[in-house]
């Protein structure tokens, strides 16, 4: 798939997604890349050995990986299992849980205000492009995920 760089250059990446999605996938993208939107990296976590953590440190967009949600109670697949979601530039747009920032290097992004390249905010070109597709923004979630974005909203 095709995006702009932090470089202000076009890349050429790869987003492993449920084929379902892949319409909606297409349309956020092409959007985000006419927009010029930055994103820093995109291969598919495999790169990183199914590392969600090693994957986030390197600030990579990436959809599928097969894992547990991050939240309370039973373990329950991640929609990232599914192949129905999406984190964008994880440092500029950490998750917080608890008292933890994912990734650490994400967090001087906790202040979501003043927006800089690369930030999923109310109002901006990547939370637009998502939910103009009918996907949920997680920098809703009570732990806000900032980076995750999926066709189910969760």
């Amino acid at each position: 798939m095709s995006y702009w760089g932090f470089d202000n250059h076009p890349h050429i990446g790869s987003l492993v997604i449920r084929a379902s999605v892949v319409p909606s996938v297409i349309t956020v993208f092409h959007r985000l890349y006419d927009e010029r939107f930055p994103i820093r990296l995109m291969q598919p976590v495999d790169a990183y050995h199914g590392d969600d953590n090693a994957s986030m440190a390197a600030d990579n967009t990436s959809g599928f990986n097969c894992r547990y949600a991050v939240a309370p109670g039973p373990h329950h697949w991640s929609e990232h299992a599914y192949g129905e979601a999406i984190d964008v530039n994880p440092i500029e747009n950490p998750y917080k849980e608890g008292g933890k920032v994912l990734p650490p290097e994400g967090a001087p992004y906790l202040q979501r205000s003043p927006y800089r390249p690369g930030m999923a905010v109310v109002g901006g070109v990547l939370y637009a492009a998502f939910t103009s597709v009918g996907w949920g923004w997680g920098g809703y979630f009570s732990d806000p995920d900032y980076q995750h974005f999926s066709a189910t909203g969760r």
